[in-house]
């Protein structure tokens, strides 16, 4: 249950960090009926690209350590972008501030959701 719980505050801290992107960059474009897949998608790419990217920077370009979380998500955003005809990303500003607000939005999103995710799960179970 609890990884269950781990994955879902993962996939809507992704889809908050999408959505934001979305609502705030004038070219970012996810059609409505891609988004869950967009999500998901761009989901299973920062997890896959996430540890492939750390080891290449430990070992090759060890500056770059303190941004790993950055250059992962404009990764997963390139990826998701190319597989997913209804996203359109637009031009380089919109990936920079993409890559901003994903980040933020998703960091905030992670660091939440699990609180709330576990204080609903604990008062639906002294209800019982």
């Amino acid at each position: 249950m609890r990884i269950l719980k781990s994955i879902l505050a993962y996939l809507i801290a992704n889809a908050m960090g999408l959505l934001a992107a979305v609502f705030l960059l004038r070219g970012f474009v996810i059609d409505v009926l891609s988004f869950f897949l967009a999500v998901a998608v761009f989901s299973i790419a920062l997890a896959v690209l996430g540890p492939v990217i750390t080891r290449l920077s430990q070992n090759r370009f060890p500056q770059i350590m303190g941004g790993i979380a950055l250059v992962t998500i404009f990764a997963g955003l390139f990826v998701t972008d190319l597989i997913m005809p209804g996203m359109r990303i637009g031009g380089l500003v919109n990936w920079l501030g993409a890559t901003l607000l994903v980040w933020v939005f998703s960091l905030v999103a992670s660091v939440l959701l699990p609180k709330y995710l576990g204080q609903t799960a604990a008062k639906r179970q002294t209800k019982r």
